[in-house]
């Protein structure tokens, strides 16, 4: 149960503050926004689909808007709202501030989306009678919840799924630094409804209510039935490697085998294509297929002197082929792309692998290097897919510095299905589906884990 909510949870931590500084000149401000401008012109892999003018005209009408910006901190707001129309997970601006979405002194209070309404999932263990779990925020500072998320926290945040960014937005609906004030109206389940003031400041009570601990970057534990379940949490740990290795002797006498990626954010694919080879019987793996953007400065001058027409009909006068000039003219339009040579990978794991019936659990934290690992398990028959929808974002993203301590990233890598197939903006969809209700939250109920079980049973019963 406790792993459903760890993006959840993750959020109920403790921050520093600091003051907001305004030390950033109007150069400074120009310099940020233009940086981050021409980098997505170089190097988004998705600006064809955004638009290369319509992102032009953003940064245009974005320059008047940091140079009015009063502070440090509202001029990085303003940056994220610039990146965030490219509706892209991988591609962010991360302040230098302190930010956070639950520490409000004596409250700490995390959210939830539970059928799009922000539900309170957690709050510090001496506030669990005043306020309830499982209340919803009605109202934030004089507006209804949903009118305030459009208007204030979805147009900051950057998501390649839909689904995603009303989950992002409703966690980071009170999101704030050290002072932010939010006047909240509450309904508790019982129905009852009040009104209270909270600020942001840094809250000392750890205890959280339901208590929650963050989990291993690896579990392994025996269920029913001779079933073996490992909780692979993340790929950016390389000792989740080892440790898989370390527990194959008892995975071997697995019956069953239940997979939990629900919250693995990524980081190495190597790590999940290493884990994953001890999972098949096939010699080749058919992974991920990539693609990124291509820049020779020469042929893009060159596809200047070119109309669309002399694609098919080439340059005899310049002893060009039409492939050639091809290329030339979609490099001068900012779309040409480089295809990574796509060779499935050995499997070169000589040791018995576990190749029993396997289910791997998924929902909407399933990300980037994890949603690589379930590319690879599509054409595997013993596997089956259980939960919701993945995070629907990967690549490799190009990082870099901007003015007054921030960062940015921009996504590099376009990342498909062998076929070409996409998945980023739509996630990778489960076999059977099944979603946490709020009631089962309460009641810390784990259906996505109970029908994974129930299937492998049956399964064992068929066999």
């Amino acid at each position: 149960m406790k792993k459903l909510v760890l993006a959840i949870f993750l959020l109920i931590e403790t921050f520093g503050y600091c003051q907001i500084p305004n030390k950033l000149s109007p150069a400074d401000k120009i310099y940020g926004l233009s940086k981050f401008w021409q980098e997505v012109n170089y190097n988004f892999v998705y600006l064809e689909k955004f638009g290369k003018a319509k992102w032009d005209s953003a940064y245009l009408a974005t320059i008047t808007v940091v140079l009015e910006t009063k502070n440090d901190y509202e001029y990085y707001r303003e940056l994220q709202k610039f990146c965030a129309l490219l509706k892209d997970g991988h591609t962010n601006i991360f302040t230098p501030f302190d930010e956070t979405n639950s520490n409000f002194g004596n409250y700490r209070i995390g959210l939830g989306n539970f059928q799009d309404k922000a539900i309170i999932v957690g709050v510090n263990l001496s506030k669990k009678d005043e306020i309830p779990i499982g209340s919803e925020i009605i109202e934030v500072n004089g507006m209804l919840t949903q009118d305030y998320i459009k208007q204030n926290v979805a147009p900051y945040i950057s998501a390649s799924t839909d689904y995603i960014l009303r989950d992002l937005s409703i966690e980071r609906l009170l999101r704030g630094i050290d002072g932010d004030k939010y006047d909240v109206k509450i309904k508790t389940p019982e129905g009852k409804i009040f009104s209270f003031s909270l600020v942001h400041a840094k809250t000392t009570e750890k205890e959280t209510f339901p208590s929650f601990t963050r989990p291993e970057p690896f579990e392994f534990k025996w269920l029913e039935n001779q079933i073996a379940f490992i909780a692979l949490n993340t790929f950016s740990n390389p000792k989740v490697d080892s440790l898989f290795i370390e527990k194959l002797p008892d995975l071997y006498k697995a019956k069953g085998l239940i997979i939990d990626l629900r919250n693995n954010g990524g980081g190495s694919s190597h790590v999940g294509d290493f884990i994953f080879k001890y999972l098949t019987n096939d010699s080749l793996i058919y992974g991920r297929k990539g693609l990124t953007r291509k820049h020779i400065s020469a042929h893009k001058a060159w596809g200047g002197l070119y109309q669309p027409k002399d694609t098919i009909t080439g340059d005899a006068a310049r002893d060009r082929s039409k492939e050639d000039v091809r290329e030339y003219f979609l490099a001068s339009q900012d779309k040409l792309y480089f295809d990574f040579e796509y060779v499935p990978e050995k499997n070169d794991v000589t040791a018995k692998k576990i190749v029993v019936p396997t289910v791997i659990l998924i929902g909407h934290s399933t990300a980037s290097a994890a949603e690589d690992f379930l590319i690879a398990s599509q054409n595997q028959k013993h596997i089956t897919k259980i939960g919701e929808n993945s995070f629907g974002s990967t690549g490799q993203p190009f990082e870099f510095k901007l003015p007054g301590g921030g960062k940015a990233r921009v996504c590099t890598i376009k990342v498909t299905y062998p076929d070409g197939t996409e998945f980023v903006g739509y996630g990778i969809k489960p076999d059977i589906e099944v979603k946490m209700t709020l009631d089962d939250y309460i009641q810390q109920k784990d259906p996505v884990l109970d029908k994974g079980i129930e299937f492998l049973t049956n399964n064992q019963m068929k066999d």
